[in-house]
């Protein structure tokens, strides 16, 4: 394969693209619009609690990868029990909060899949205040480092983190590990309820392997030309 074709079907496995719409209808209508430029939707609690995981179920049967956005946490018998469904709807990616007992749990539930275990450090719609008030008394920044560390001795496949943080977070998770950030904007787009939020290409370039990218794409009135815009993007990097 040529170089550049090469690039360019690397990046489109990079880029996921988040269903964060109320419907299933919606969501075919996306991913009907989006065919043949993404293979590789996120599907959060929205669209989970409305049918969605049927419809995930469906894409993943039809060969699409599917990032299930469900940021598990419970004791660990309950995470272990959900993982090894979620192993069983053939999904791709699934984030657990990186609680140390349930990270381990939940590898070791999955262990001889292909499913990719991601862990949540801190949700890009949180800043600094934020995070004094859920009772943590690490900043942001050292909370994502030190569960990134956390992730990495407990098998996890990847983490998921702000691409602010990213740079810092492949540091210590090395390069075969999962970097995937939200939060992304391209130039000029509104951050909506995002706080830590960085472009694509600087994503790329701070380390992230996976850009997750929802109403700039989802809410676009050329949904196929802004997801080719956001790739564009991501090439340049």
């Amino acid at each position: 394969m040529h170089a550049t074709t090469m690039q360019a079907q690397t990046m489109r496995d990079r880029l996921i693209v988040g269903l964060d719409v109320p419907t299933v209808k919606e969501a075919e209508e996306a991913v009907r619009a989006l065919d043949g430029v993404v293979s590789f939707y996120k599907i959060g609690y929205q669209l989970a609690f409305a049918g969605g995981l049927d419809f995930a179920r469906e894409l993943a049967s039809g060969g699409t990868k599917i990032f299930l956005d469900m940021k598990l946490l419970d004791i660990d018998h309950t995470v272990a029990k959900g993982v090894e469904n979620i192993v069983r709807m053939g999904m791709t990616m699934l984030t657990i909060h990186a609680y140390p007992k349930a990270m381990r749990a939940a590898v070791e539930a999955a262990k001889g899949s292909d499913l990719c275990l991601l862990a949540v450090s801190v949700l890009t719609s949180m800043d600094e205040q934020d995070v004094i008030d859920a009772g943590y008394e690490y900043d942001p920044h050292t909370l994502v480092l030190r569960r990134a560390e956390q992730a990495l001795h407990a098998g996890m496949g990847g983490v998921v983190c702000s691409a602010e943080e990213a740079e810092a977070v492949r540091r210590i998770v090395g390069p075969d590990l999962a970097v995937v950030t939200p939060g992304i904007r391209p130039k000029g787009s509104d951050h909506g309820d995002q706080k830590r939020v960085v472009t694509p290409a600087q994503a790329i370039r701070n380390g992230s392997s996976h850009l997750v990218v929802g109403r700039p794409i989802v809410a676009a009135s050329d949904r196929r030309a802004a997801a080719e815009a956001i790739l564009e993007e991501m090439r340049s990097a």
